[in-house]
């Protein structure tokens, strides 16, 4: 029987890994030990090439080209709503630092063959609705995770606080403020249903069936997904796509039919020379 981790299909295909970056809990942590290490090293052994935000590839002559880390949103403290000239000149400063950053983004979105996003509904994210309609535009397939957000701790702290009318209302008050929403269905946000197609979006990963072939350590993310336990989770549904490409649903007929959205390219690698296309994986 074939390994289904043996590159095949997806040998050769280019994937863009998008998702909030800016307003995650902690920049530092999320790109040491965020989903997109543990997604790479996957597509890396189905053979695939993987472009990664946290980072990003050098480009010739412009050294360190858009590159983030856990300082780059500290700009952001310079941004004023002051009138006149110096504050045009603070705003102008501010969107000019990070237009690197987003030409890297949306060049490697342009290069790759599919998406893969991963969106919780209560992380605010500007980036990666542009990613993910940047690419739909170019009829890339988007496979989008849309995780359960459940908060244990909130509901821990409403018990704490029974007894104090004061903590409960001002816990109250936060939560319609921030507002504090729980997903626990992991339904995604309607206006992406019909941008993405009803059979790319996943409530979660599946790390546990591959946390000993990669050798992964026990970390949060494990923890996290062990409480939700997802239906549909993203990496077997790769390790299939790697062996056969996946219909679409067709509303009109009423069954799934071909999806011509999959365009992964057969390449032959001359001694001499780049890349040709020679077919198209099927």
């Amino acid at each position: 029987m074939t390994n289904p981790l043996t590159p095949n299909l997806l040998r050769d295909a280019r994937v863009y890994l998008s998702g909030p970056m800016d307003f995650v809990a902690s920049r530092e942590e999320e790109k040491k030990h965020g989903w997109r290490n543990r997604v790479g090293d996957f597509l890396k052994r189905l053979g695939a090439t993987v472009f990664d935000p946290w980072f990003k590839p050098e480009v010739y002559g412009l050294h360190e080209y858009g590159r983030e880390d856990e300082t780059t949103t500290r700009k952001r403290e310079e941004w004023t709503f002051e009138p006149g000239t110096a504050g045009a000149a603070n705003r102008a400063a501010c969107a000019e630092s990070f237009w690197p950053a987003l030409h890297a983004d949306l060049r490697m979105v342009d290069t790759s063959d599919f998406v893969i996003a991963c969106c919780p509904t209560n992380v605010y994210s500007v980036g990666t609705p542009h990613e993910i309609v940047v690419a739909r535009q170019q009829r890339k397939p988007v496979l989008f995770v849309s995780p359960p957000v459940r908060f244990p701790a909130l509901e821990e702290l409403r018990t704490h606080l029974k007894k104090d009318a004061k903590g409960s209302a001002l816990l109250k008050q936060l939560e319609a403020e921030v507002p504090i929403k729980e997903n626990t269905k992991a339904a995604p946000s309607l206006w992406y249903l019909p941008l993405v197609g009803g059979e790319h979006f996943f409530d979660g990963f599946g790390w546990s069936e591959y946390k000993e072939p990669f050798g992964w350590p026990d970390i949060a993310l494990d923890r996290l997904e062990a409480q939700t336990h997802p239906v549909k989770p993203l990496l077997p549904f790769l390790a299939e796509l790697n062996q056969k490409i996946p219909p679409r649903w067709s509303r009109e007929k009423k069954q799934f039919v071909p999806n011509d959205d999959w365009l992964l390219w057969k390449l032959s690698r001359p001694s001499a020379g780049g890349a040709e296309v020679t077919d198209m994986h099927s």
